[in-house]
């Protein structure tokens, strides 16, 4: 049972993506304009899923419209240090969206609870499984997993949400929301590493197939994005 000061939580938090999808409509759209195509349902009801490829910041945004409720995304912590001046604007903005800060390298525990708890309550998450930023259109990165067991542990249906080609400033893109994925073969059963693994491939498999799909058909000329040099990280 979600006691008051959860419910309290979840509503301010839907009062806040109110707002912002309010905005999205007339400040965000006029100059990163998208198109929606494939299953429009909005998942309104019970926990819930969303993954997609990763390009850029503005990835968030198509992938909050497969919903109407609020939704909590899984962020790097390193955005927990983004600072204007003495104001620490980045860990405000997390704590501000309810947002799941994730180490890099998906050992964090800590986020694995939070994200229970949010779906165990019929909460939204959001995963980028590929982990950080993809900078070229070819193939998408490999996936750091999640995404399949935390779907298996709560009976959470996956929906993908699929970016055509990079948001750019007044540059239209296509964005392609597929059917929810039910991982019901494996509800109940203890799978290993391995197993799980090979899940999270499989769903990096069908995603990259949906892109496909989809520039063959519509966009046959795409131009590749030149990949560019990752910064050295620690």
């Amino acid at each position: 049972m979600i006691n008051e000061a959860e419910k309290e939580r979840m509503r301010k938090l839907r009062k806040t993506f109110d707002m912002l999808r309010r905005l999205e409509k007339v400040i965000f759209r006029p100059f990163f304009p998208y198109r929606r195509h494939g299953n429009l349902t909005r998942h309104n009801e019970g926990p819930l899923i969303i993954i997609g490829n990763h390009y850029s910041i503005w990835d968030v945004i198509p992938a909050a419209m497969a919903t109407d409720r609020a939704v909590h995304f899984m962020a790097k912590n390193e955005l927990a240090k983004i600072k204007f001046g003495s104001w620490n604007v980045g860990e405000q903005a997390l704590d501000w969206l309810q947002c799941i800060p994730v180490k890099r390298d998906g050992s964090d525990v800590q986020a694995v609870k939070t994200c229970l708890k949010y779906l165990k309550n019929g909460e939204v998450i959001n995963i980028f499984p590929e982990g950080t930023r993809n900078h070229s259109y070819e193939q998408f990165l490999p996936f750091k997993g999640g995404a399949a067991a935390l779907a298996i542990k709560t009976k959470a249906p996956i929906v993908p949400v699929i970016q055509i080609e990079r948001m750019r400033v007044f540059h239209m893109v296509d964005v392609v929301y597929g059917d929810p994925i039910y991982l019901t073969q494996f509800y109940g059963k203890r799978l290993t590493a391995d197993e799980i693994e090979k899940i999270d491939e499989w769903l990096r498999a069908v995603m990259m197939n949906m892109r496909q799909a989809y520039i063959d058909r519509h966009h046959p000329k795409l131009k590749p994005l030149k990949p560019k040099k990752e910064k050295n990280r620690k």
